[in-house]
């Protein structure tokens, strides 16, 4: 349409929530989402992207035609509520009615009788016409300009024309869905203990998603468990990317140490054992990394090993913070998540990993921490922790690229 009309330019409008009740580190909040918004369409061509009030304006300074694509990639990042691709032009009441006209023409191309209505915003007081003028009127002209494919209807019509009349006139009916919640990077670094299950990409998500950075740690026992395991977790990363930015994917090698614990340790016990030394090296790996927390894709009571006395046990071991949001979920709010996201097909994928291949047959569901002592007092743990070091293997996971460190 842009080339029908001088002075009229392709823009997306991006809505911002939770971001805009900040106060004085609201700029901050703005200028790290500005940034993470660059980095997601960096390969796309140049752009312009400028922040007022609670709205966020993106021009493409290369006349760029993958504008829908650029809104696909931003919905996904956090700290957006809402997008719109939209036209701008000066506020000219002549010119407004021409777009509008043209606009709904491109619209209902090939489509029967749609209902619609008009959605007016006024904040340049000095537009010489009320919102409700604004509406009426473009309405009245849209009903005569197609009056066999348009009819009013003001609740749930197929079609709402929004325009918003501000230093510049904007007009729009699309709004994209984004995740909301704050921008990533705004809230520390967090270390995700990814499985292959349901559970731990939308524990990861969900931390993303108040702005936290994710990086995540996966335990490997070949060939006890198949490089299609380890294939399958490093795909759970890579689609969690889509949302939580560059992911660093670190993988144990934890087979020589699985094997002592089910040498050494009691069977019913060997499930909170095997969780107490992942937390452990969990923790040491997030020290060195500069990670606040660990993060568990844990829910109470939904397994033996996730009781309120095994998660205090295995809690006790680490000294940072265990961040649990799916804790007071539902699994089937936790699917409803994992289907969203997408990460649900690739969890239900029949790969196991060791949390499945070495699990107890009747572990202890309440067990105290004399209990878990007496499980560990065989082993050398200090040496098992030390050792774990030498068998972290680390590759950094992003949408446009990946290597290795």
């Amino acid at each position: 349409m842009t080339d029908r009309f001088n002075n009229v330019r392709e823009l997306l409008l991006v809505r911002i929530g939770e971001i805009t009740l900040k106060g004085l580190n609201r700029g901050r909040f703005v200028a790290r989402l500005i940034g993470n918004m660059r980095r997601r369409i960096k390969d796309l061509g140049e752009f312009s992207i400028e922040q007022s009030h609670s709205r966020i304006w993106i021009h493409s300074l290369s006349g760029n035609p993958l504008m829908k694509e650029v809104a696909k990639r931003l919905s996904s990042v956090f700290g957006i509520v809402s997008i719109s691709p939209a036209l701008e032009f000066e506020p000219d009441w002549e010119t407004l009615v021409r777009v509008v006209e043209d606009y709904a023409k491109d619209i209902l191309a090939g489509a029967g009788k749609r209902t619609f209505k008009l959605e007016t915003r006024r904040v340049n007081k000095e537009f010489p016409m009320s919102s409700y003028e604004v509406s009426s009127e473009l309405g009245a002209r849209l009903l005569t300009k197609y009056p066999d494919q348009l009819s009013v209807q003001m609740v749930d019509p197929d079609i709402i024309f929004h325009v918003e009349i501000r230093d510049m006139i904007y007009v729009y009916h699309e709004t994209i869905s984004g995740h909301a919640g704050l921008p990533v990077g705004m809230s520390g670094r967090g270390m995700l203990l990814l499985s292959g299950g349901i559970d731990s990409p939308v524990a990861g998500y969900m931390m993303a998603s108040r702005g936290m950075i994710i990086e995540a740690v996966y335990f490997h026992t070949f060939p006890y468990t198949s490089q299609q395991a380890l294939d399958k977790v490093e795909n759970l990363a890579r689609i969690l990317s889509r949302y939580a930015g560059r992911i660093a994917f670190h993988v144990v090698d934890f087979t020589d140490i699985q094997l002592e614990l089910n040498d050494k340790v009691p069977e019913d016990m060997l499930t909170v054992v095997m969780r107490r030394v992942m937390m452990r090296i969990a923790e040491k790996l997030a020290r060195e990394r500069n990670a606040k927390a660990i993060i568990t894709g844990e829910s109470l009571g939904q397994v033996a090993s996730q009781t309120a006395e095994a998660l205090m046990t295995t809690d006790i071991v680490v000294d940072l913070p265990v961040f649990r949001p799916l804790i007071g979920l539902d699994k089937n709010d936790t699917v409803t998540l994992a289907r969203k996201i997408g990460t649900f097909e690739t969890s239900i994928l029949p790969y196991d990993d060791c949390c499945t291949v070495f699990v107890s047959k009747h572990p202890k569901t309440h067990p105290s921490l004399l209990d878990a002592e007496r499980a560990e007092s065989r082993i050398d743990m200090d040496a098992i922790i030390e050792a774990s070091k030498e068998k972290i293997s680390t590759k950094l996971i992003d949408l446009s690229f990946e290597k290795s460190d």
